[in-house]
């Protein structure tokens, strides 16, 4: 069931339809008053000659109370339906009436100069600093934005995400060779000997793997011997081996100038050489680049980056106590002191915010006005007349109680003058 134009309003626009009538009753009761005065008068007049300046008094103020209403009623609508020239002016320009408001506005309001001199005026910085050093309005702050941030992450299309992550990765990770950028750091660092660590740390965990590892040599050369090898010189191999291997890694582990660390260091001084300037070398790690990561691969790294993040997000900003929202308040209350002690932030800041907003009025300010007139036009002409009619209808029956008063005032007064003149 469709509601009726009262229940469309809200309920301010109830109350001011309410005090609307309360005044067009008084104003008409005014005038109802002046009428049975004249009545009175008009009959009484003949035998109290006072009451003619009652009558003057009653004629003047109908005279002011009818030109009233007739003026505040031309405004809204036809009076009494009739299409009077120059009625029903709010109806009929509207449009106009919104243009006029909207250059109004951007003149005197959205002017740099008037918007530069408010802002300065202003302690916005220290203002907003004193208000979030406070912990209840960082805190608040704080879930307001996660609650924005939350909303944002679960409007995102994961497909897009994942395309855009997909793109990126193959555009800044896969398309450029890595090979010369590789074969650049590592020639710097054996340049510098920073290799030596990681060779003592991957010699040393290979003499602890020989000690605690000595079945893994058995059998390990004498089943490749003939059946015809006695066990005993087969077992004799496996010792021997594991020994010199035992022994090759102290060596190597005990002797910083041990040729198989020079053999190690003339490697990868050709690995480094080989990836920036050798094709061959450079194919085969772009090769094997892209069998590892592949198209579908990477979308699959892709959707897994995407996925897991979001959902850490999601899961810290819905949480107060997490680390995330817990960083967050503390940040927004250190913002807070510092704008709220520093003058020279201050002032900054200030200043910034000025800048920032004479800029904004003066590049969009008629398309802010034009708000204001895209708005009216769209209204519909009646909508339009009841809303402004509420706004101000009410202040406008003062106008109509105002001229019975001074109607009825400039009667008596003209027939005072008059008889005194004229007798």
């Amino acid at each position: 069931m469709p509601r009726t134009p009262t229940e469309l309003l809200s309920p301010a626009d109830q109350e001011r339809r309410r005090s609307l009538r309360v005044m067009k009753g008084v104003a008409l009761g005014a005038l109802v008053v002046m009428a049975v005065l004249f009545v009175i008068a008009f009959v009484t007049q003949e035998r109290i000659p006072a009451m003619a300046y009652v009558r003057a008094a009653a004629e003047g103020g109908m005279v002011g109370a009818l030109a009233d209403w007739f003026a505040v009623t031309a405004l809204f609508r036809h009076p009494l339906g009739i299409p009077i020239p120059h009625t029903a002016i709010i109806p009929k320009r509207k449009d106009e009436i919104g243009r006029s408001l909207g250059e109004f506005i951007e003149t005197n309001f959205l002017a740099g100069e008037v918007v530069r001199a408010k802002l300065e005026s202003t302690p916005i910085a220290a203002t907003a600093g004193a208000w979030l050093r406070d912990p209840e309005h960082a805190e608040l702050v704080s879930r307001e934005a996660s609650t924005m941030a939350a909303g944002i992450l679960r409007a995102l299309s994961d497909d897009e995400v994942q395309d855009l992550i997909s793109d990126l990765a193959r555009e800044h990770l896969l398309s450029p060779e890595w090979a010369p950028t590789l074969g650049g750091w590592l020639e710097r660092v054996v340049d510098a000997g920073a290799h030596h660590g990681a060779v003592d740390l991957g010699i040393d965990s290979l003499s602890t793997w020989l000690r605690t590892n000595r079945d893994s040599f058995s059998g390990l050369v004498s089943r490749r011997l003939p059946s015809w090898v006695p066990s005993v010189a087969m077992r004799l191999v496996d010792d021997t081996v594991y020994n010199e291997a035992v022994k090759f890694a102290a060596a190597v582990q005990a002797d910083p100038e041990h040729p198989a660390r020079h053999a190690i260091d003339r490697y990868l001084s050709r690995l480094a050489e080989n990836l920036q300037h050798d094709p061959s070398t450079i194919g085969r790690l772009e090769d094997a680049k892209s069998a590892v990561f592949d198209s579908p691969r990477v979308r699959e790294l892709a959707a897994e980056a995407w996925n897991t993040a979001k959902a850490g997000l999601l899961a810290s900003l819905a949480d107060p106590d997490s680390a995330l929202r817990r960083r967050g308040v503390a940040a927004l209350r250190e913002v807070g002191d510092r704008l709220a002690t520093d003058p020279t932030l201050q002032s900054r800041v200030d200043q910034r915010v000025a800048d920032a907003a004479v800029f904004v009025v003066d590049r969009y300010r008629h398309d802010i006005a034009s708000i204001i007139t895209d708005t009216v036009e769209k209204w519909d002409p009646a909508e339009t007349t009841e809303k402004i009619e509420l706004m101000v209808g009410r202040d406008l029956q003062y106008i109509r109680l105002n001229g019975t008063v001074v109607g009825a005032l400039a009667g008596v007064a003209i027939f005072a003058i008059a008889h005194a003149f004229l007798g």
